[in-house]
């Protein structure tokens, strides 16, 4: 079976690389390739380094102040020669990026089948987030195989009139991050070269070591928060380290100018707020492990950390991962200066409602969530696992 792996920001990556590994084990029975669109360039290719993977196609579409108009007519340009080279009997795509779209679209024009890994997340809010909550629903209705990462994301695609070939077998990031961990636990060298990064930038929290410190990660870079809600995720920010004192702030502030630019505007010079230049995969994973609890208008971070035991509080007014809500580790606290101030330092402050969200059972897996999809993906193509 020849397998086409298509996608383009390093969220996708992380998800996709862990079935992309497990696949190397099967390659007598299964030949893939890897087309990346790279509208996250730089970012894209800091997983991929890390991970010692080498993309065959490269469409290149990244450009400055690039529109969804850009990345979506190019890249389904740009792939059809892809396919065209290549002839994949199926086509891998992962969440909600316009990638994911470009990679299903392509798969569908070419009569070939796709597979939508983490299917099924909705926000029930089109333009929340935006354009992802879309995407994924197209992606939804182009595809031939879902793996849903839990009941609920199955029931989702059971309302759309999905009926048949949806697969409950957790989150890909899952397997990402641990194997992240493992890699970092085992590797003298990088350990110490990323805890010297950290104590080289924010000397003031990594030197000093004062266990007294609440580490929040704040990470926030999502379209619907441009304007308006970040100037309201500043003040809160501002407002957390006024009113806490062993309150402390990282945050790694994404490329986009729509983003850089607020952040640095009202965060430069605030004390205890502290705004690096965007992690690579390790470091944050490091950084995530260290930390007392997550701020973010993100999504694979709402899965990653509680299987950390950090608490996570969602800066948006909707979110598609519903699941860590209810099971407890993840509140959803909107983009509301008052609302996240006052969440973030209960959660410093009340030790009872931190534990219960730190110690509640994460929803989104075991780990072995890719072994899962390709023995599925096997089972179903009539292939025999030797």
């Amino acid at each position: 079976m020849k397998v086409l792996f298509v996608f383009g920001t390093r969220p996708e990556a992380i998800k996709l690389i862990p079935v992309i590994k497990k696949m190397d084990n099967f390659h007598s029975q299964i030949e893939y390739r890897i087309c990346i669109t790279s509208q996250h360039r730089e970012m894209l290719w800091q997983i991929l380094n890390f991970f010692k993977i080498h993309p065959d196609y490269d469409l290149k579409i990244m450009k400055q102040n690039q529109s969804l108009f850009d990345i979506t007519s190019q890249g389904l340009k740009k792939i059809e020669k892809v396919y065209e080279e290549y002839k994949p009997d199926m086509v891998i795509v992962q969440g909600d990026a316009s990638s994911a779209f470009i990679g299903a679209l392509g798969g569908f024009y070419k009569k070939v089948k796709v597979a939508h890994i983490e299917a099924g997340l909705r926000s029930y809010d089109r333009y929340a987030p935006f354009p992802e909550e879309m995407n994924r629903i197209l992606v939804s209705h182009l595809s031939n195989f879902y793996f849903a990462p839990t009941e609920q994301a199955r029931l989702n695609l059971l309302n759309e009139g999905i009926k048949e070939k949806i697969f409950i077998v957790g989150n890909t990031v899952i397997d990402a991050l641990l194997l992240t961990l493992s890699i970092i636990e085992n590797d003298d060298k990088l350990r110490e070269e990323i805890s010297g990064y950290f104590k080289k930038v924010i000397p003031d929290i990594f030197e000093r070591n004062d266990k007294n410190l609440k580490l929040i990660l704040v990470t926030a870079h999502r379209r619907e928060s441009f304007g308006e809600p970040f100037e309201e995720i500043c003040n809160a920010l501002i407002d957390i380290v006024k009113n806490n004192k062993y309150a402390r702030i990282i945050y790694p502030v994404h490329l986009n100018p729509n983003v850089s630019g607020p952040v640095f505007k009202f965060l430069k010079n605030i004390p205890n707020i502290h705004l690096i230049t965007p992690l690579d995969y390790p470091y944050l994973v490091w950084l995530m492990h260290k930390a007392c609890f997550v701020l973010t208008d993100s999504g694979g971070i709402q899965e990653e950390a509680p299987s950390l035991g950090k608490p996570v509080l969602v800066m948006r007014e909707v979110t598609e991962r519903v699941e860590g809500i209810s099971a407890g580790t993840a509140k959803l606290v909107g983009a509301r200066r008052e609302n996240i101030a006052r969440e973030s330092l209960d959660l410093i402050e009340n030790v009872d409602n931190y534990n219960n969200m730190s110690k509640a059972i994460s929803p989104y897996g075991d780990g072995k969530s890719a072994e899962k999809i390709v023995r599925i993906l096997m089972e179903e193509n009539n292939l025999v696992r030797i």
